[in-house]
């Protein structure tokens, strides 16, 4: 937050925002990677992995209440958020340059879906483990856990600038099934446009929520469908059978398990250390929201704890609950309800967790995000440039297609 935002101009209308989120990550990267730096290694980086999970929770919370204070407009705005969903098809543009870079079924599992948790199990479970498409998606899986969060991060502050979207479309494109990458892409668009920033994080939370619910369905029953077909129709014409695949040898077992729906049993034992984590969490934002926007320590930090708890509820519930169920869905369905107008809480809830930037939280968040990421960094140079690529074709697509639809949605239905 020291650093503080810095515009890049490329042209008079168009920039690119360089936040402190990005620093953080990369920051945080380097410490794994620095070899003299002994004492950040592979023990830190898993027990970050392990705080990520309760961090995307507080991200979720986060947005939640901001959608539950603006429930009212989200109604309005429905037909949009549900169309752009469709949006997630854009990722199926990236089929046929992976054909021309040599790739070949990996290409399948590449680009059907934005390639996130809920998407390898569906490859996984349809063509098996060790299944060329099961390399692709991962391949994707790795790539968008590096660079995807700063990547998005400077594709929505370079389409904020240039693409005359209305800012509720851009909003709802952020919704794409990541949190990590949900709020990078949105932090440029708040920081741009200040004023709506409830709004905006409103539609970006409900957005991502929707992607998380409705998402593997559309991967499912739509995308993966296309996906065969465009490979069937497409490989004979400009696939190349020279040899080239993803190698064989990727470690693939080395990939994390699902986090979200790790059910490990709720003990006392782990409630303490969630609260831990949690509390040291809130603190370190407590006080970067001070260095940065100049907002009461006290009052930060007790917003702070607040999504904290609800974090907690949720995590609680998916492991108490005997439904397949993730704790995301949990914690967005409680912060929205007690964020809701009239609701008892309601007042209480958005006077504190409005004073906390979304920025701060990400920001925080990301540094963790760089160093779990430096168990991954092998693989990641495994893969290639090749890969590099179609990654952020995939990540571009899915964000452009849904913020085409929404912005279409809302010119027809008169909401802008």
């Amino acid at each position: 937050m020291f650093i503080g935002v810095k515009e890049i101009k490329i042209t008079d209308t168009i920039s690119v925002l360089l936040l402190p989120l990005i620093y953080a990550l990369v920051m945080g990267l380097g410490l794994y990677l620095a070899k003299p730096i002994k004492f950040v290694g592979s023990k830190q980086s898993k027990v970050a992995e392990g705080a990520m999970v309760l961090f995307i929770g507080v991200l979720i919370a986060k947005l939640a209440i901001s959608s539950g204070q603006s429930i009212d407009i989200i109604f309005d705005v429905g037909p949009a958020l549900i169309l752009q969903l469709l949006g997630d098809l854009g990722t199926l543009i990236a089929l046929p340059v992976a054909l021309l870079l040599g790739f070949r079924r990996e290409v399948i599992g590449m680009a059907s879906s934005i390639c996130r948790e809920p998407n390898l199990g569906v490859i996984i479970d349809k063509y098996g483990f060790k299944s060329p498409e099961t390399r692709g998606v991962l391949a994707i899986f790795v790539i968008g856990s590096i660079i995807g969060t700063p990547f998005i991060s400077f594709l929505s502050s370079i389409c904020v600038s240039l693409i005359p979207f209305h800012p509720y479309a851009f909003a709802m494109a952020s919704g794409i099934g990541s949190a990590s990458m949900n709020a990078a892409a949105l932090v440029p668009l708040v920081h741009t446009y200040p004023a709506m920033a409830t709004q905006l994080e409103a539609f970006a939370g409900c957005s991502n929520i929707l992607s998380f619910c409705l998402g593997i369905y559309m991967c499912i029953f739509i995308s993966l469908p296309i996906a065969e077909r465009m490979y069937k129709w497409l490989s004979p014409i400009i696939g190349k059978d020279d040899g080239h695949t993803i190698d064989d040898e990727y470690a693939i077992e080395g990939v994390k398990d699902d986090k979200y729906a790790a059910s490990e049993d709720l003990s006392s034992g782990k409630l303490k250390r969630w609260a831990t984590f949690l509390v040291i969490f809130s603190f370190i934002v407590a006080i970067g929201n001070f260095v940065g926007y100049k907002t009461p320590i006290s009052d930060v930090f007790i917003g702070m704890l607040l999504i904290s708890l609800i974090t907690i509820i949720g995590m609680s519930l998916e492991r108490i609950i005997p439904w397949n169920i993730q704790s995301i869905i949990y914690i967005s369905l409680i912060g929205i309800i007690v964020a809701i107008p009239g609701v008892p809480t309601a007042d209480f809830m958005v006077h504190y967790v409005s004073q906390i930037e979304l920025t701060t939280i990400c920001t925080a968040f990301l540094a963790y995000v760089g160093i779990a990421i430096g168990n991954d960094w092998e693989e990641f140079k495994k893969i290639g440039w090749k890969g590099i690529i179609i990654a952020m074709i995939v990540i571009t697509g899915t964000y452009l297609g849904s913020a085409s639809i929404a912005n279409a949605v809302l010119l027809l239905t008169g909401m802008i």
